[in-house]
């Protein structure tokens, strides 16, 4: 057995990480806790150690000595215009009442899970909350492994495990959607503005676009399908492309608002107009839904009341409580003028 798995195979300490990065103890603090400034160089150079080592505070020892925090931890892969924002405003407001502040983490691109821990996890909150994208299956296993309380929001638990998650019926609230447009309106191209492959909301949605199209004898054609990444600008982008091919489609489905929003934009700029040439519509229900011209047929999510929801499950969690392990919040068809439908 080499010394690396020797290592791996106990508890590393604060100790072997500052002998491992040739560094003082003191260092290898000021990077984890970013209680003082070090150069760039050394905390790539330490934060390799601790991931290399497997080294992480010690939960438990902090409980001992009484050291809680108060704070919970969030974890999001981007703060986008629309949605997060309300989300987050759920989640603050349910975590001040019980008087916890609120962390928050932005991953941004680098979604491996390098650097995050580090930032947002056991050495400075008493759980954390945890959206897609923001956090890979290895780090929330470890994180669960250590005790660390910790609830999912709009993501499954990793297989094998059973870590709490907060939910929204994306299938099925895709598939009605999709039931509308076929059998209200008669569409049959229905084209396919996805969201991210690895967020499960966007996955979920897309079963439940195939689902309905399956349900009513339509074939699905791989080039009715583009990534419009819940982006206006890469949304725009993908219509632009399918009208500029001369793909032949008479609905879009957008996998959210802001993909609708450029789904729009596109078709007007080609000189057609919606829904009269091409019907569009989305899901969220976002702010700007109801204002667009014409306004957007969508799918209400109860965002507020999701990041409520999961913040309270966390408390509960962190105070030793028995967790609800799911929880699936229904959604809203709500029909607007941009499917087809006059008399809304």
């Amino acid at each position: 057995m080499s010394h690396l798995q020797t290592k791996r195979s106990s508890r590393t300490t604060i100790t072997d990480v500052a002998r491992q990065a040739g560094v003082s103890i003191s260092t290898v603090s000021r990077v984890l806790n970013q209680s003082a400034p070090v150069t760039s160089e050394l905390e790539s150079r330490v934060k390799a150690v601790i991931d290399e080592l497997g080294y992480r505070p010690q939960t438990a020892a902090r409980a001992l000595a009484g050291r809680k925090t108060d704070t919970i931890g969030l974890l999001l892969s981007e703060i986008g215009p629309d949605f997060y924002p309300f989300m987050i405003r759920g989640i603050e407001a349910a975590a001040r009442e019980n008087q916890f502040n609120l962390l928050i983490n932005v991953a941004g691109k680098d979604t491996t899970g390098n650097g995050v821990s580090f930032t947002l996890g056991e050495h400075n909150t008493d759980g954390v909350l945890v959206f897609p994208s923001s956090l890979p299956d290895k780090e929330i296993i470890r994180l669960h492994k250590n005790d660390l309380p910790v609830v999912l929001v709009q993501r499954p638990s990793p297989a094998g495990l059973q870590i709490p998650c907060v939910t929204i019926e994306n299938r099925c609230s895709a598939r009605n959607l999709i039931d509308h447009l076929i059998e209200v309106h008669g569409y049959r191209r229905i084209a396919f503005l996805a969201g991210p492959e690895d967020h499960e909301d966007a996955n979920q949605r897309e079963f439940g676009y195939r689902e309905s199209l399956a349900a009513h004898g339509i074939p699905f054609d791989p080039k009715l399908k583009a990534n419009g990444r819940f982006k206006w600008q890469a949304s725009h982008e993908a219509v632009e492309a399918w009208l500029q091919d001369g793909v032949e489609f008479d609905a879009i489905f957008a996998c959210d608002d802001q993909s609708a929003v450029g789904a729009i934009s596109a078709v007007r700029q080609a000189g057609l107009s919606v829904p009269e040439d091409i019907a569009v519509v989305g899901f969220d229900d976002s702010e700007i839904s109801r204002y667009l011209s014409p306004p957007l047929t969508t799918v209400r999510v109860p965002i507020m009341e999701i990041g409520r929801a999961a913040t309270l499950q966390l408390i509960n969690l962190i105070q030793g409580n028995v967790p609800v392990f799911s929880k699936e919040f229904a959604t809203e068809l709500v029909i607007r003028r941009s499917c087809g439908c006059s008399n809304v």
